[in-house]
């Protein structure tokens, strides 16, 4: 006669207990031993550098020559970690009889990459491009306080950074660059179109 099989709250029975004690150490033993024969994908970093992807956020470079201290990242920013001062000047006027105008000049760029959690929002809103991804990583320091990263830091990131990636050859072709391709276009063709030829002008004759 069977067993009764024990019911539970919900009626589902429990596991079935192994026929044979130690079998769940024989099938781990099992698993030991083929992965002793498979080949180890230990990376030995730092003798071996990664092959990180193209797009890692490593940590951000800054092309000072692009940067109009707009001051659009540091508001932007959730955690507040960009750091930005400036000073203007006043620009000679380029033509005689023009108007002196003013521009913002770049005294401090820094970046606290202890506070920074690496959204890339500053990277997004940058309407100039002066900000960008490096796949650079080991800048880490013994003081927390050595994390704020000056603009000379930054400009050396930036010389990390790598190309962008080539268009899709599907995809379809930017609206500034098509336009600009039909501008081309209409002056080629017209300057390439034949003028209509004039015909002789008859001589005034002598008025009586």
């Amino acid at each position: 006669m069977a067993e009764p099989v024990p019911s539970t709250r919900r009626g589902v029975a429990p596991p079935a207990r192994p026929r044979f004690p130690g079998s769940g150490l024989a099938k781990g033993l099992a698993v030991t031993l083929r992965t002793m024969t498979k080949k180890t994908v230990t990376e030995q970093y730092p003798d071996v550098q990664p092959d990180l992807p193209p797009r890692t956020r490593g940590v951000i470079g800054l092309f000072e020559e692009n940067c109009t201290v707009c001051m659009l990242c540091a508001r932007e920013c959730p955690d507040w970690c960009i750091y930005i001062d400036s000073h203007k000047e006043t620009v000679p006027p380029a033509a005689p009889g023009g108007r002196e105008r003013s521009r913002n000049v770049l005294d401090r760029f820094a970046i606290d990459f202890s506070l920074c959690m690496y959204c890339g929002i500053c990277i997004e809103v940058c309407p100039f491009d002066a900000l960008f991804w490096s796949p650079e990583f080991e800048y880490a320091e013994t003081d927390i306080h050595e994390l704020t990263h000056e603009r000379d830091k930054l400009r050396e990131w930036m010389w990390t950074v790598p190309a962008p990636p080539a268009l899709d050859p599907g995809a379809e072709e930017p609206k500034e660059i098509a336009a600009a391709r039909k501008t081309a276009e209409k002056l080629a063709a017209a300057q390439t179109e034949p003028t209509e030829p004039q015909g002789p002008t008859e001589p005034q004759g002598e008025q009586p």
